[in-house]
């Protein structure tokens, strides 16, 4: 492999045919070049929608109360469905699917006034359970979040969200263990969170029990959400149980599609990840296929290549040259072809997406995601493990090659190779 003369051989024969060779490297370089870039296409679209689901648990199914429109066991349409507390209980006891839970309870009021000494604006006010930050997945920066404890004895404590501190408190006051009023109830700030989206970051989060004994909320919950590990495969069964459960409790007609609303996100992530799958298979397919364009390209060099040095594969033989060497020669030269353009193309690829990548973080650093808005691209890169299969693909690339014209070579007879103009 390391044969001086064969190396020689190799660059005399590459510097003689320097714009075909360029062109033929150019033809590989162009294939894994694409090959990076359209994966780093596809990753970054699949990094864009992970995203967009990080603003919640993506194992999350949400059940959410609406209004009958059937008629059902002598009940007429039009009766609004509300959840209680005993709903909560028996989900979590009897569906050992369920990982986690949490009610949600929003104060009458939508918008409801909150204040801090003079300072006082509107945000939205949601009782909830101490699995919720799990299920929100809110970041507590500073603090804890609403426990159990708390829950259950009804404590006037609050998680609020870094937006709401922002307005209510001036930059020198410590708002961790201080109070805020509610509808002029004070509760004690024990969290501070952080939410991906802003319009959760305005909100409020209280004990689930304490807001309804405070607010006249008796036993009801407005919606219930719930986690679970099972496999997205059997999501919509666990769902389809728990609302079989619900509407059979709330004695609902089994056709009735606006008494109950939910939310499967497990089952949403699996299915939105599976295109976008498929779309990195598809372009993955077309960088593979123009890889492919130009190993044949390399061939038929390399095949022409053969063609005009008959006489010298013949006379080589005759001097006693055995069909090894010459076979290893020609597919040196393939590889060598192969590898340094593929090499180069890797780099650009790599490169540009490496440069695209930074200037989306730089306009994200710059100009934060707005409230519901949708990232639809992010970090279009690709991980060490693609670049060092390329890097494999280019090697078996140039040893294919180089595979047909060598064995066409082997087979020269030194007559038939003298005879050759």
């Amino acid at each position: 492999m390391f044969d001086l003369n064969i190396w020689q051989e190799i660059g005399s024969t590459i510097r003689k045919n320097r714009l075909r060779t360029l062109l033929t490297g150019f033809s590989v370089a162009w294939g894994i070049f694409m090959l990076i870039v359209l994966l780093g296409a596809g990753n970054g679209l699949t990094h864009g929608m992970q995203e967009n689901f990080a603003d919640d648990a993506v194992n999350s199914i949400w059940f959410n109360n609406g209004t009958t429109s059937k008629a059902w066991m002598g009940l007429k349409p039009g009766r609004d469905i509300v959840f209680d507390n005993d709903d909560l209980t028996y989900i979590k006891a009897n569906f050992p699917e369920v990982d986690l839970i949490s009610g949600r309870f929003w104060l009458p009021w939508n918008n409801v006034t909150v204040s801090h000494n003079t300072e006082y604006s509107s945000y939205q006010v949601l009782a909830c359970g101490s699995a919720y930050a799990e299920i929100e997945n809110a970041t507590v920066t500073k603090g804890r979040f609403i426990s159990d404890l708390d829950d259950n004895e009804n404590r006037k404590v609050a998680v609020v969200g870094q937006e709401v501190i922002d307005k209510l408190f001036k930059p020198e006051e410590q708002a961790l263990g201080d109070y805020i009023k509610i509808n002029n109830v004070m509760f004690r700030v024990v969290g501070i969170y952080q939410d991906n989206t802003g319009w959760d970051n305005k909100r409020v989060y209280i004990p689930m029990h304490t807001a309804q004994s405070l607010f006249n909320g008796g036993n009801r919950v407005h919606n219930i959400a719930i986690t679970t590990k099972i496999d997205p495969k059997e999501a919509p069964l666990l769902e389809a149980k728990i609302k079989a459960y619900l509407m059979h409790k709330y004695k609902i007609h089994p056709e009735d599609k606006k008494a109950i609303f939910v939310w499967n996100r497990l089952d949403d992530y699996s299915r939105t990840m599976n295109v976008f799958s498929s779309i990195t298979l598809f372009v993955a397919i077309i960088g593979i296929m123009t890889i492919i364009s130009g190993v044949v390209g390399v061939s038929n060099i390399m095949l022409i290549t053969v063609k005009e040095r008959t006489r010298e594969f013949g006379v080589r033989k005759a001097l006693g040259a055995t069909p090894g060497s010459i076979v290893k020669m020609v597919i040196f030269e393939a590889v060598i072809i192969t590898a340094i353009a593929g090499y180069v193309g890797l780099l650009g690829g790599i490169g540009l997406t490496e440069a695209i990548s930074a200037v989306i973080e730089q306009g994200i650093q710059q100009g934060p995601r707005q409230p519901g808005q949708a990232t639809m691209f992010r970090n279009p890169t690709v991980d060490i493990t693609l670049a060092t299969g390329a890097t494999i693909l280019l090697v078996i690339s140039g040893t294919l090659a180089g595979l047909i014209p060598a064995m066409r070579a082997a087979k020269i007879r030194p007559i038939e190779a003298l005879r050759d103009e």
